[in-house]
């Protein structure tokens, strides 16, 4: 195991910013970073709730705009350190420059952006390939060392469609039967804080956490059946249905469209591939969530997780709703809203240069990137001089 100590240096004089501070990994991250002992500047959408849970931990808040410059120039001010965390959304890349050249101007030294295990330059996914983007645009732009996380399928994904699990015993999404080995939002954040808090060690890397063993659908809901106290059967609904669901439940139509192609990745097994790793382990010296410990977590933490009459007549409505719900047409979709789109897009699998960069064509990597570190790490490229 790597040793992990603190530098006892004056950079936790300065405020570290987090970005996107009050969603899925920001919270987290922002709560272990005053843990340790720094003072947090979270950047948040709104003055909501979260907000205030991190204002009360001992944050300070901003409220502000990542697309809107001079709001990210208020926020990195006296920054030396930040976590950068694009929003889903088709104009993530807008973010990412806006981000790149206030830091720029701010002097920011180190940044930790989180990425995607997906990312390469011609995956069928904007948002994917804005991402691979990200990665490489904001080390050249800020001049600061650099690195990335790049988490695959997140555990708290499954727990989307917690309500018709818990209440009518249904878990209904199209994973056939991809393995994956779940990362927990807090390990994910807990990869994060290691790498703001020793740049030294974590500059140039790229880091890929995991949860610590490969899962199949039904394990994965056997898990999250014990943790709601009722018996739950995995059903992979269609394509067509899962549109029909989310469309019902209000997801804005940008990530809808997305969301297909990363369910297709999911049965391929692309999220297999190279888990579990032991970035947990090496960057932050602990062992990874097990996925029945964060089961238990998310459904404790969430009222829909606990089975009741009422909980079941809500599930059953939203279900009903779901049937008369015209899906969207992806691509159509896509289409209407002037998504960059290319020609021949590859899902990750089926393209080369990702293979290669992840592991899977081991006699090529020596062309085109430096040596892999061990499981879950690459070296991050190309990197500022």
């Amino acid at each position: 195991m790597m040793q992990n100590e603190p530098v006892t240096s004056p950079t936790r004089e300065h405020s570290v910013l987090v970005t996107s501070a009050a969603g899925r990994t920001g919270i987290p991250t922002t709560l272990q970073l005053l843990e340790k002992g720094y003072r947090v500047r979270s950047l948040v959408r709104v003055e909501d709730a979260r907000a205030e849970q991190l204002r009360r931990a001992g944050a300070e808040v901003i409220v502000g705009n990542l697309a809107d410059t001079r709001d990210m120039r208020e926020a990195l001010r006296g920054i030396k350190r930040a976590y950068f965390c694009a929003p889903m959304a088709h104009n993530a890349l807008h973010f990412a420059n806006v981000f790149a050249l206030a830091a720029r101007d701010a002097e920011v030294e180190h940044v930790v952006q989180l990425g995607q295990w997906l990312s390469q330059e011609d995956h069928p996914s904007l948002y994917t390939r804005e991402i691979h983007l990200m990665d490489r645009i904001i080390p050249a732009v800020t001049g600061a060392t650099h690195t990335i996380i790049n988490v695959g399928w997140f555990a708290a994904n499954y727990f989307f469609v917690l309500e018709p699990a818990a209440q009518l015993g249904v878990f209904p999404m199209p994973l056939g039967s991809g393995l994956n080995a779940p990362p927990s939002n807090e390990d994910i954040a807990r990869v994060i804080v290691g790498s703001l808090d020793r740049p030294d060690l974590h500059a140039g890397r790229s880091y890929r956490p995991t949860g610590p063993s490969l899962l199949s659908p039904e394990e994965i809901v056997d898990h999250i059946a014990a943790a709601t106290g009722r018996s739950i059967k995995y059903r992979p609904m269609s394509e067509r249905m899962i549109l029909k669901s989310v469309r019902a439940s209000g997801w804005p139509a940008g990530p809808q469209t997305q969301f297909v192609q990363y369910l297709e990745e999911y049965r391929r097994g692309t999220f297999a591939v190279g888990a579990p790793s032991d970035a947990v382990e090496r960057v932050a010296g602990v062992e990874p969530e097990d996925f029945a410990t964060v089961a238990r977590r998310y459904v404790g933490q969430d009222p829909v997780g606990h089975p009741s009459m009422a909980g079941a007549l809500r599930a059953a409505t939203q279900f009903g709703r779901a049937l008369f719900t015209t899906p969207i047409d992806p691509l159509a979709e896509e289409r209407r809203r002037d998504h960059a789109l290319i020609r021949d897009g590859r899902l990750s699998q089926d393209s080369l240069s990702w293979r290669v960069s992840h592991g899977m064509e081991e006699s090529r990597i020596s062309r085109l990137q430096s040596p892999r570190g061990c499981a879950g790490e690459h070296v991050a490229f190309p990197m500022p001089a």
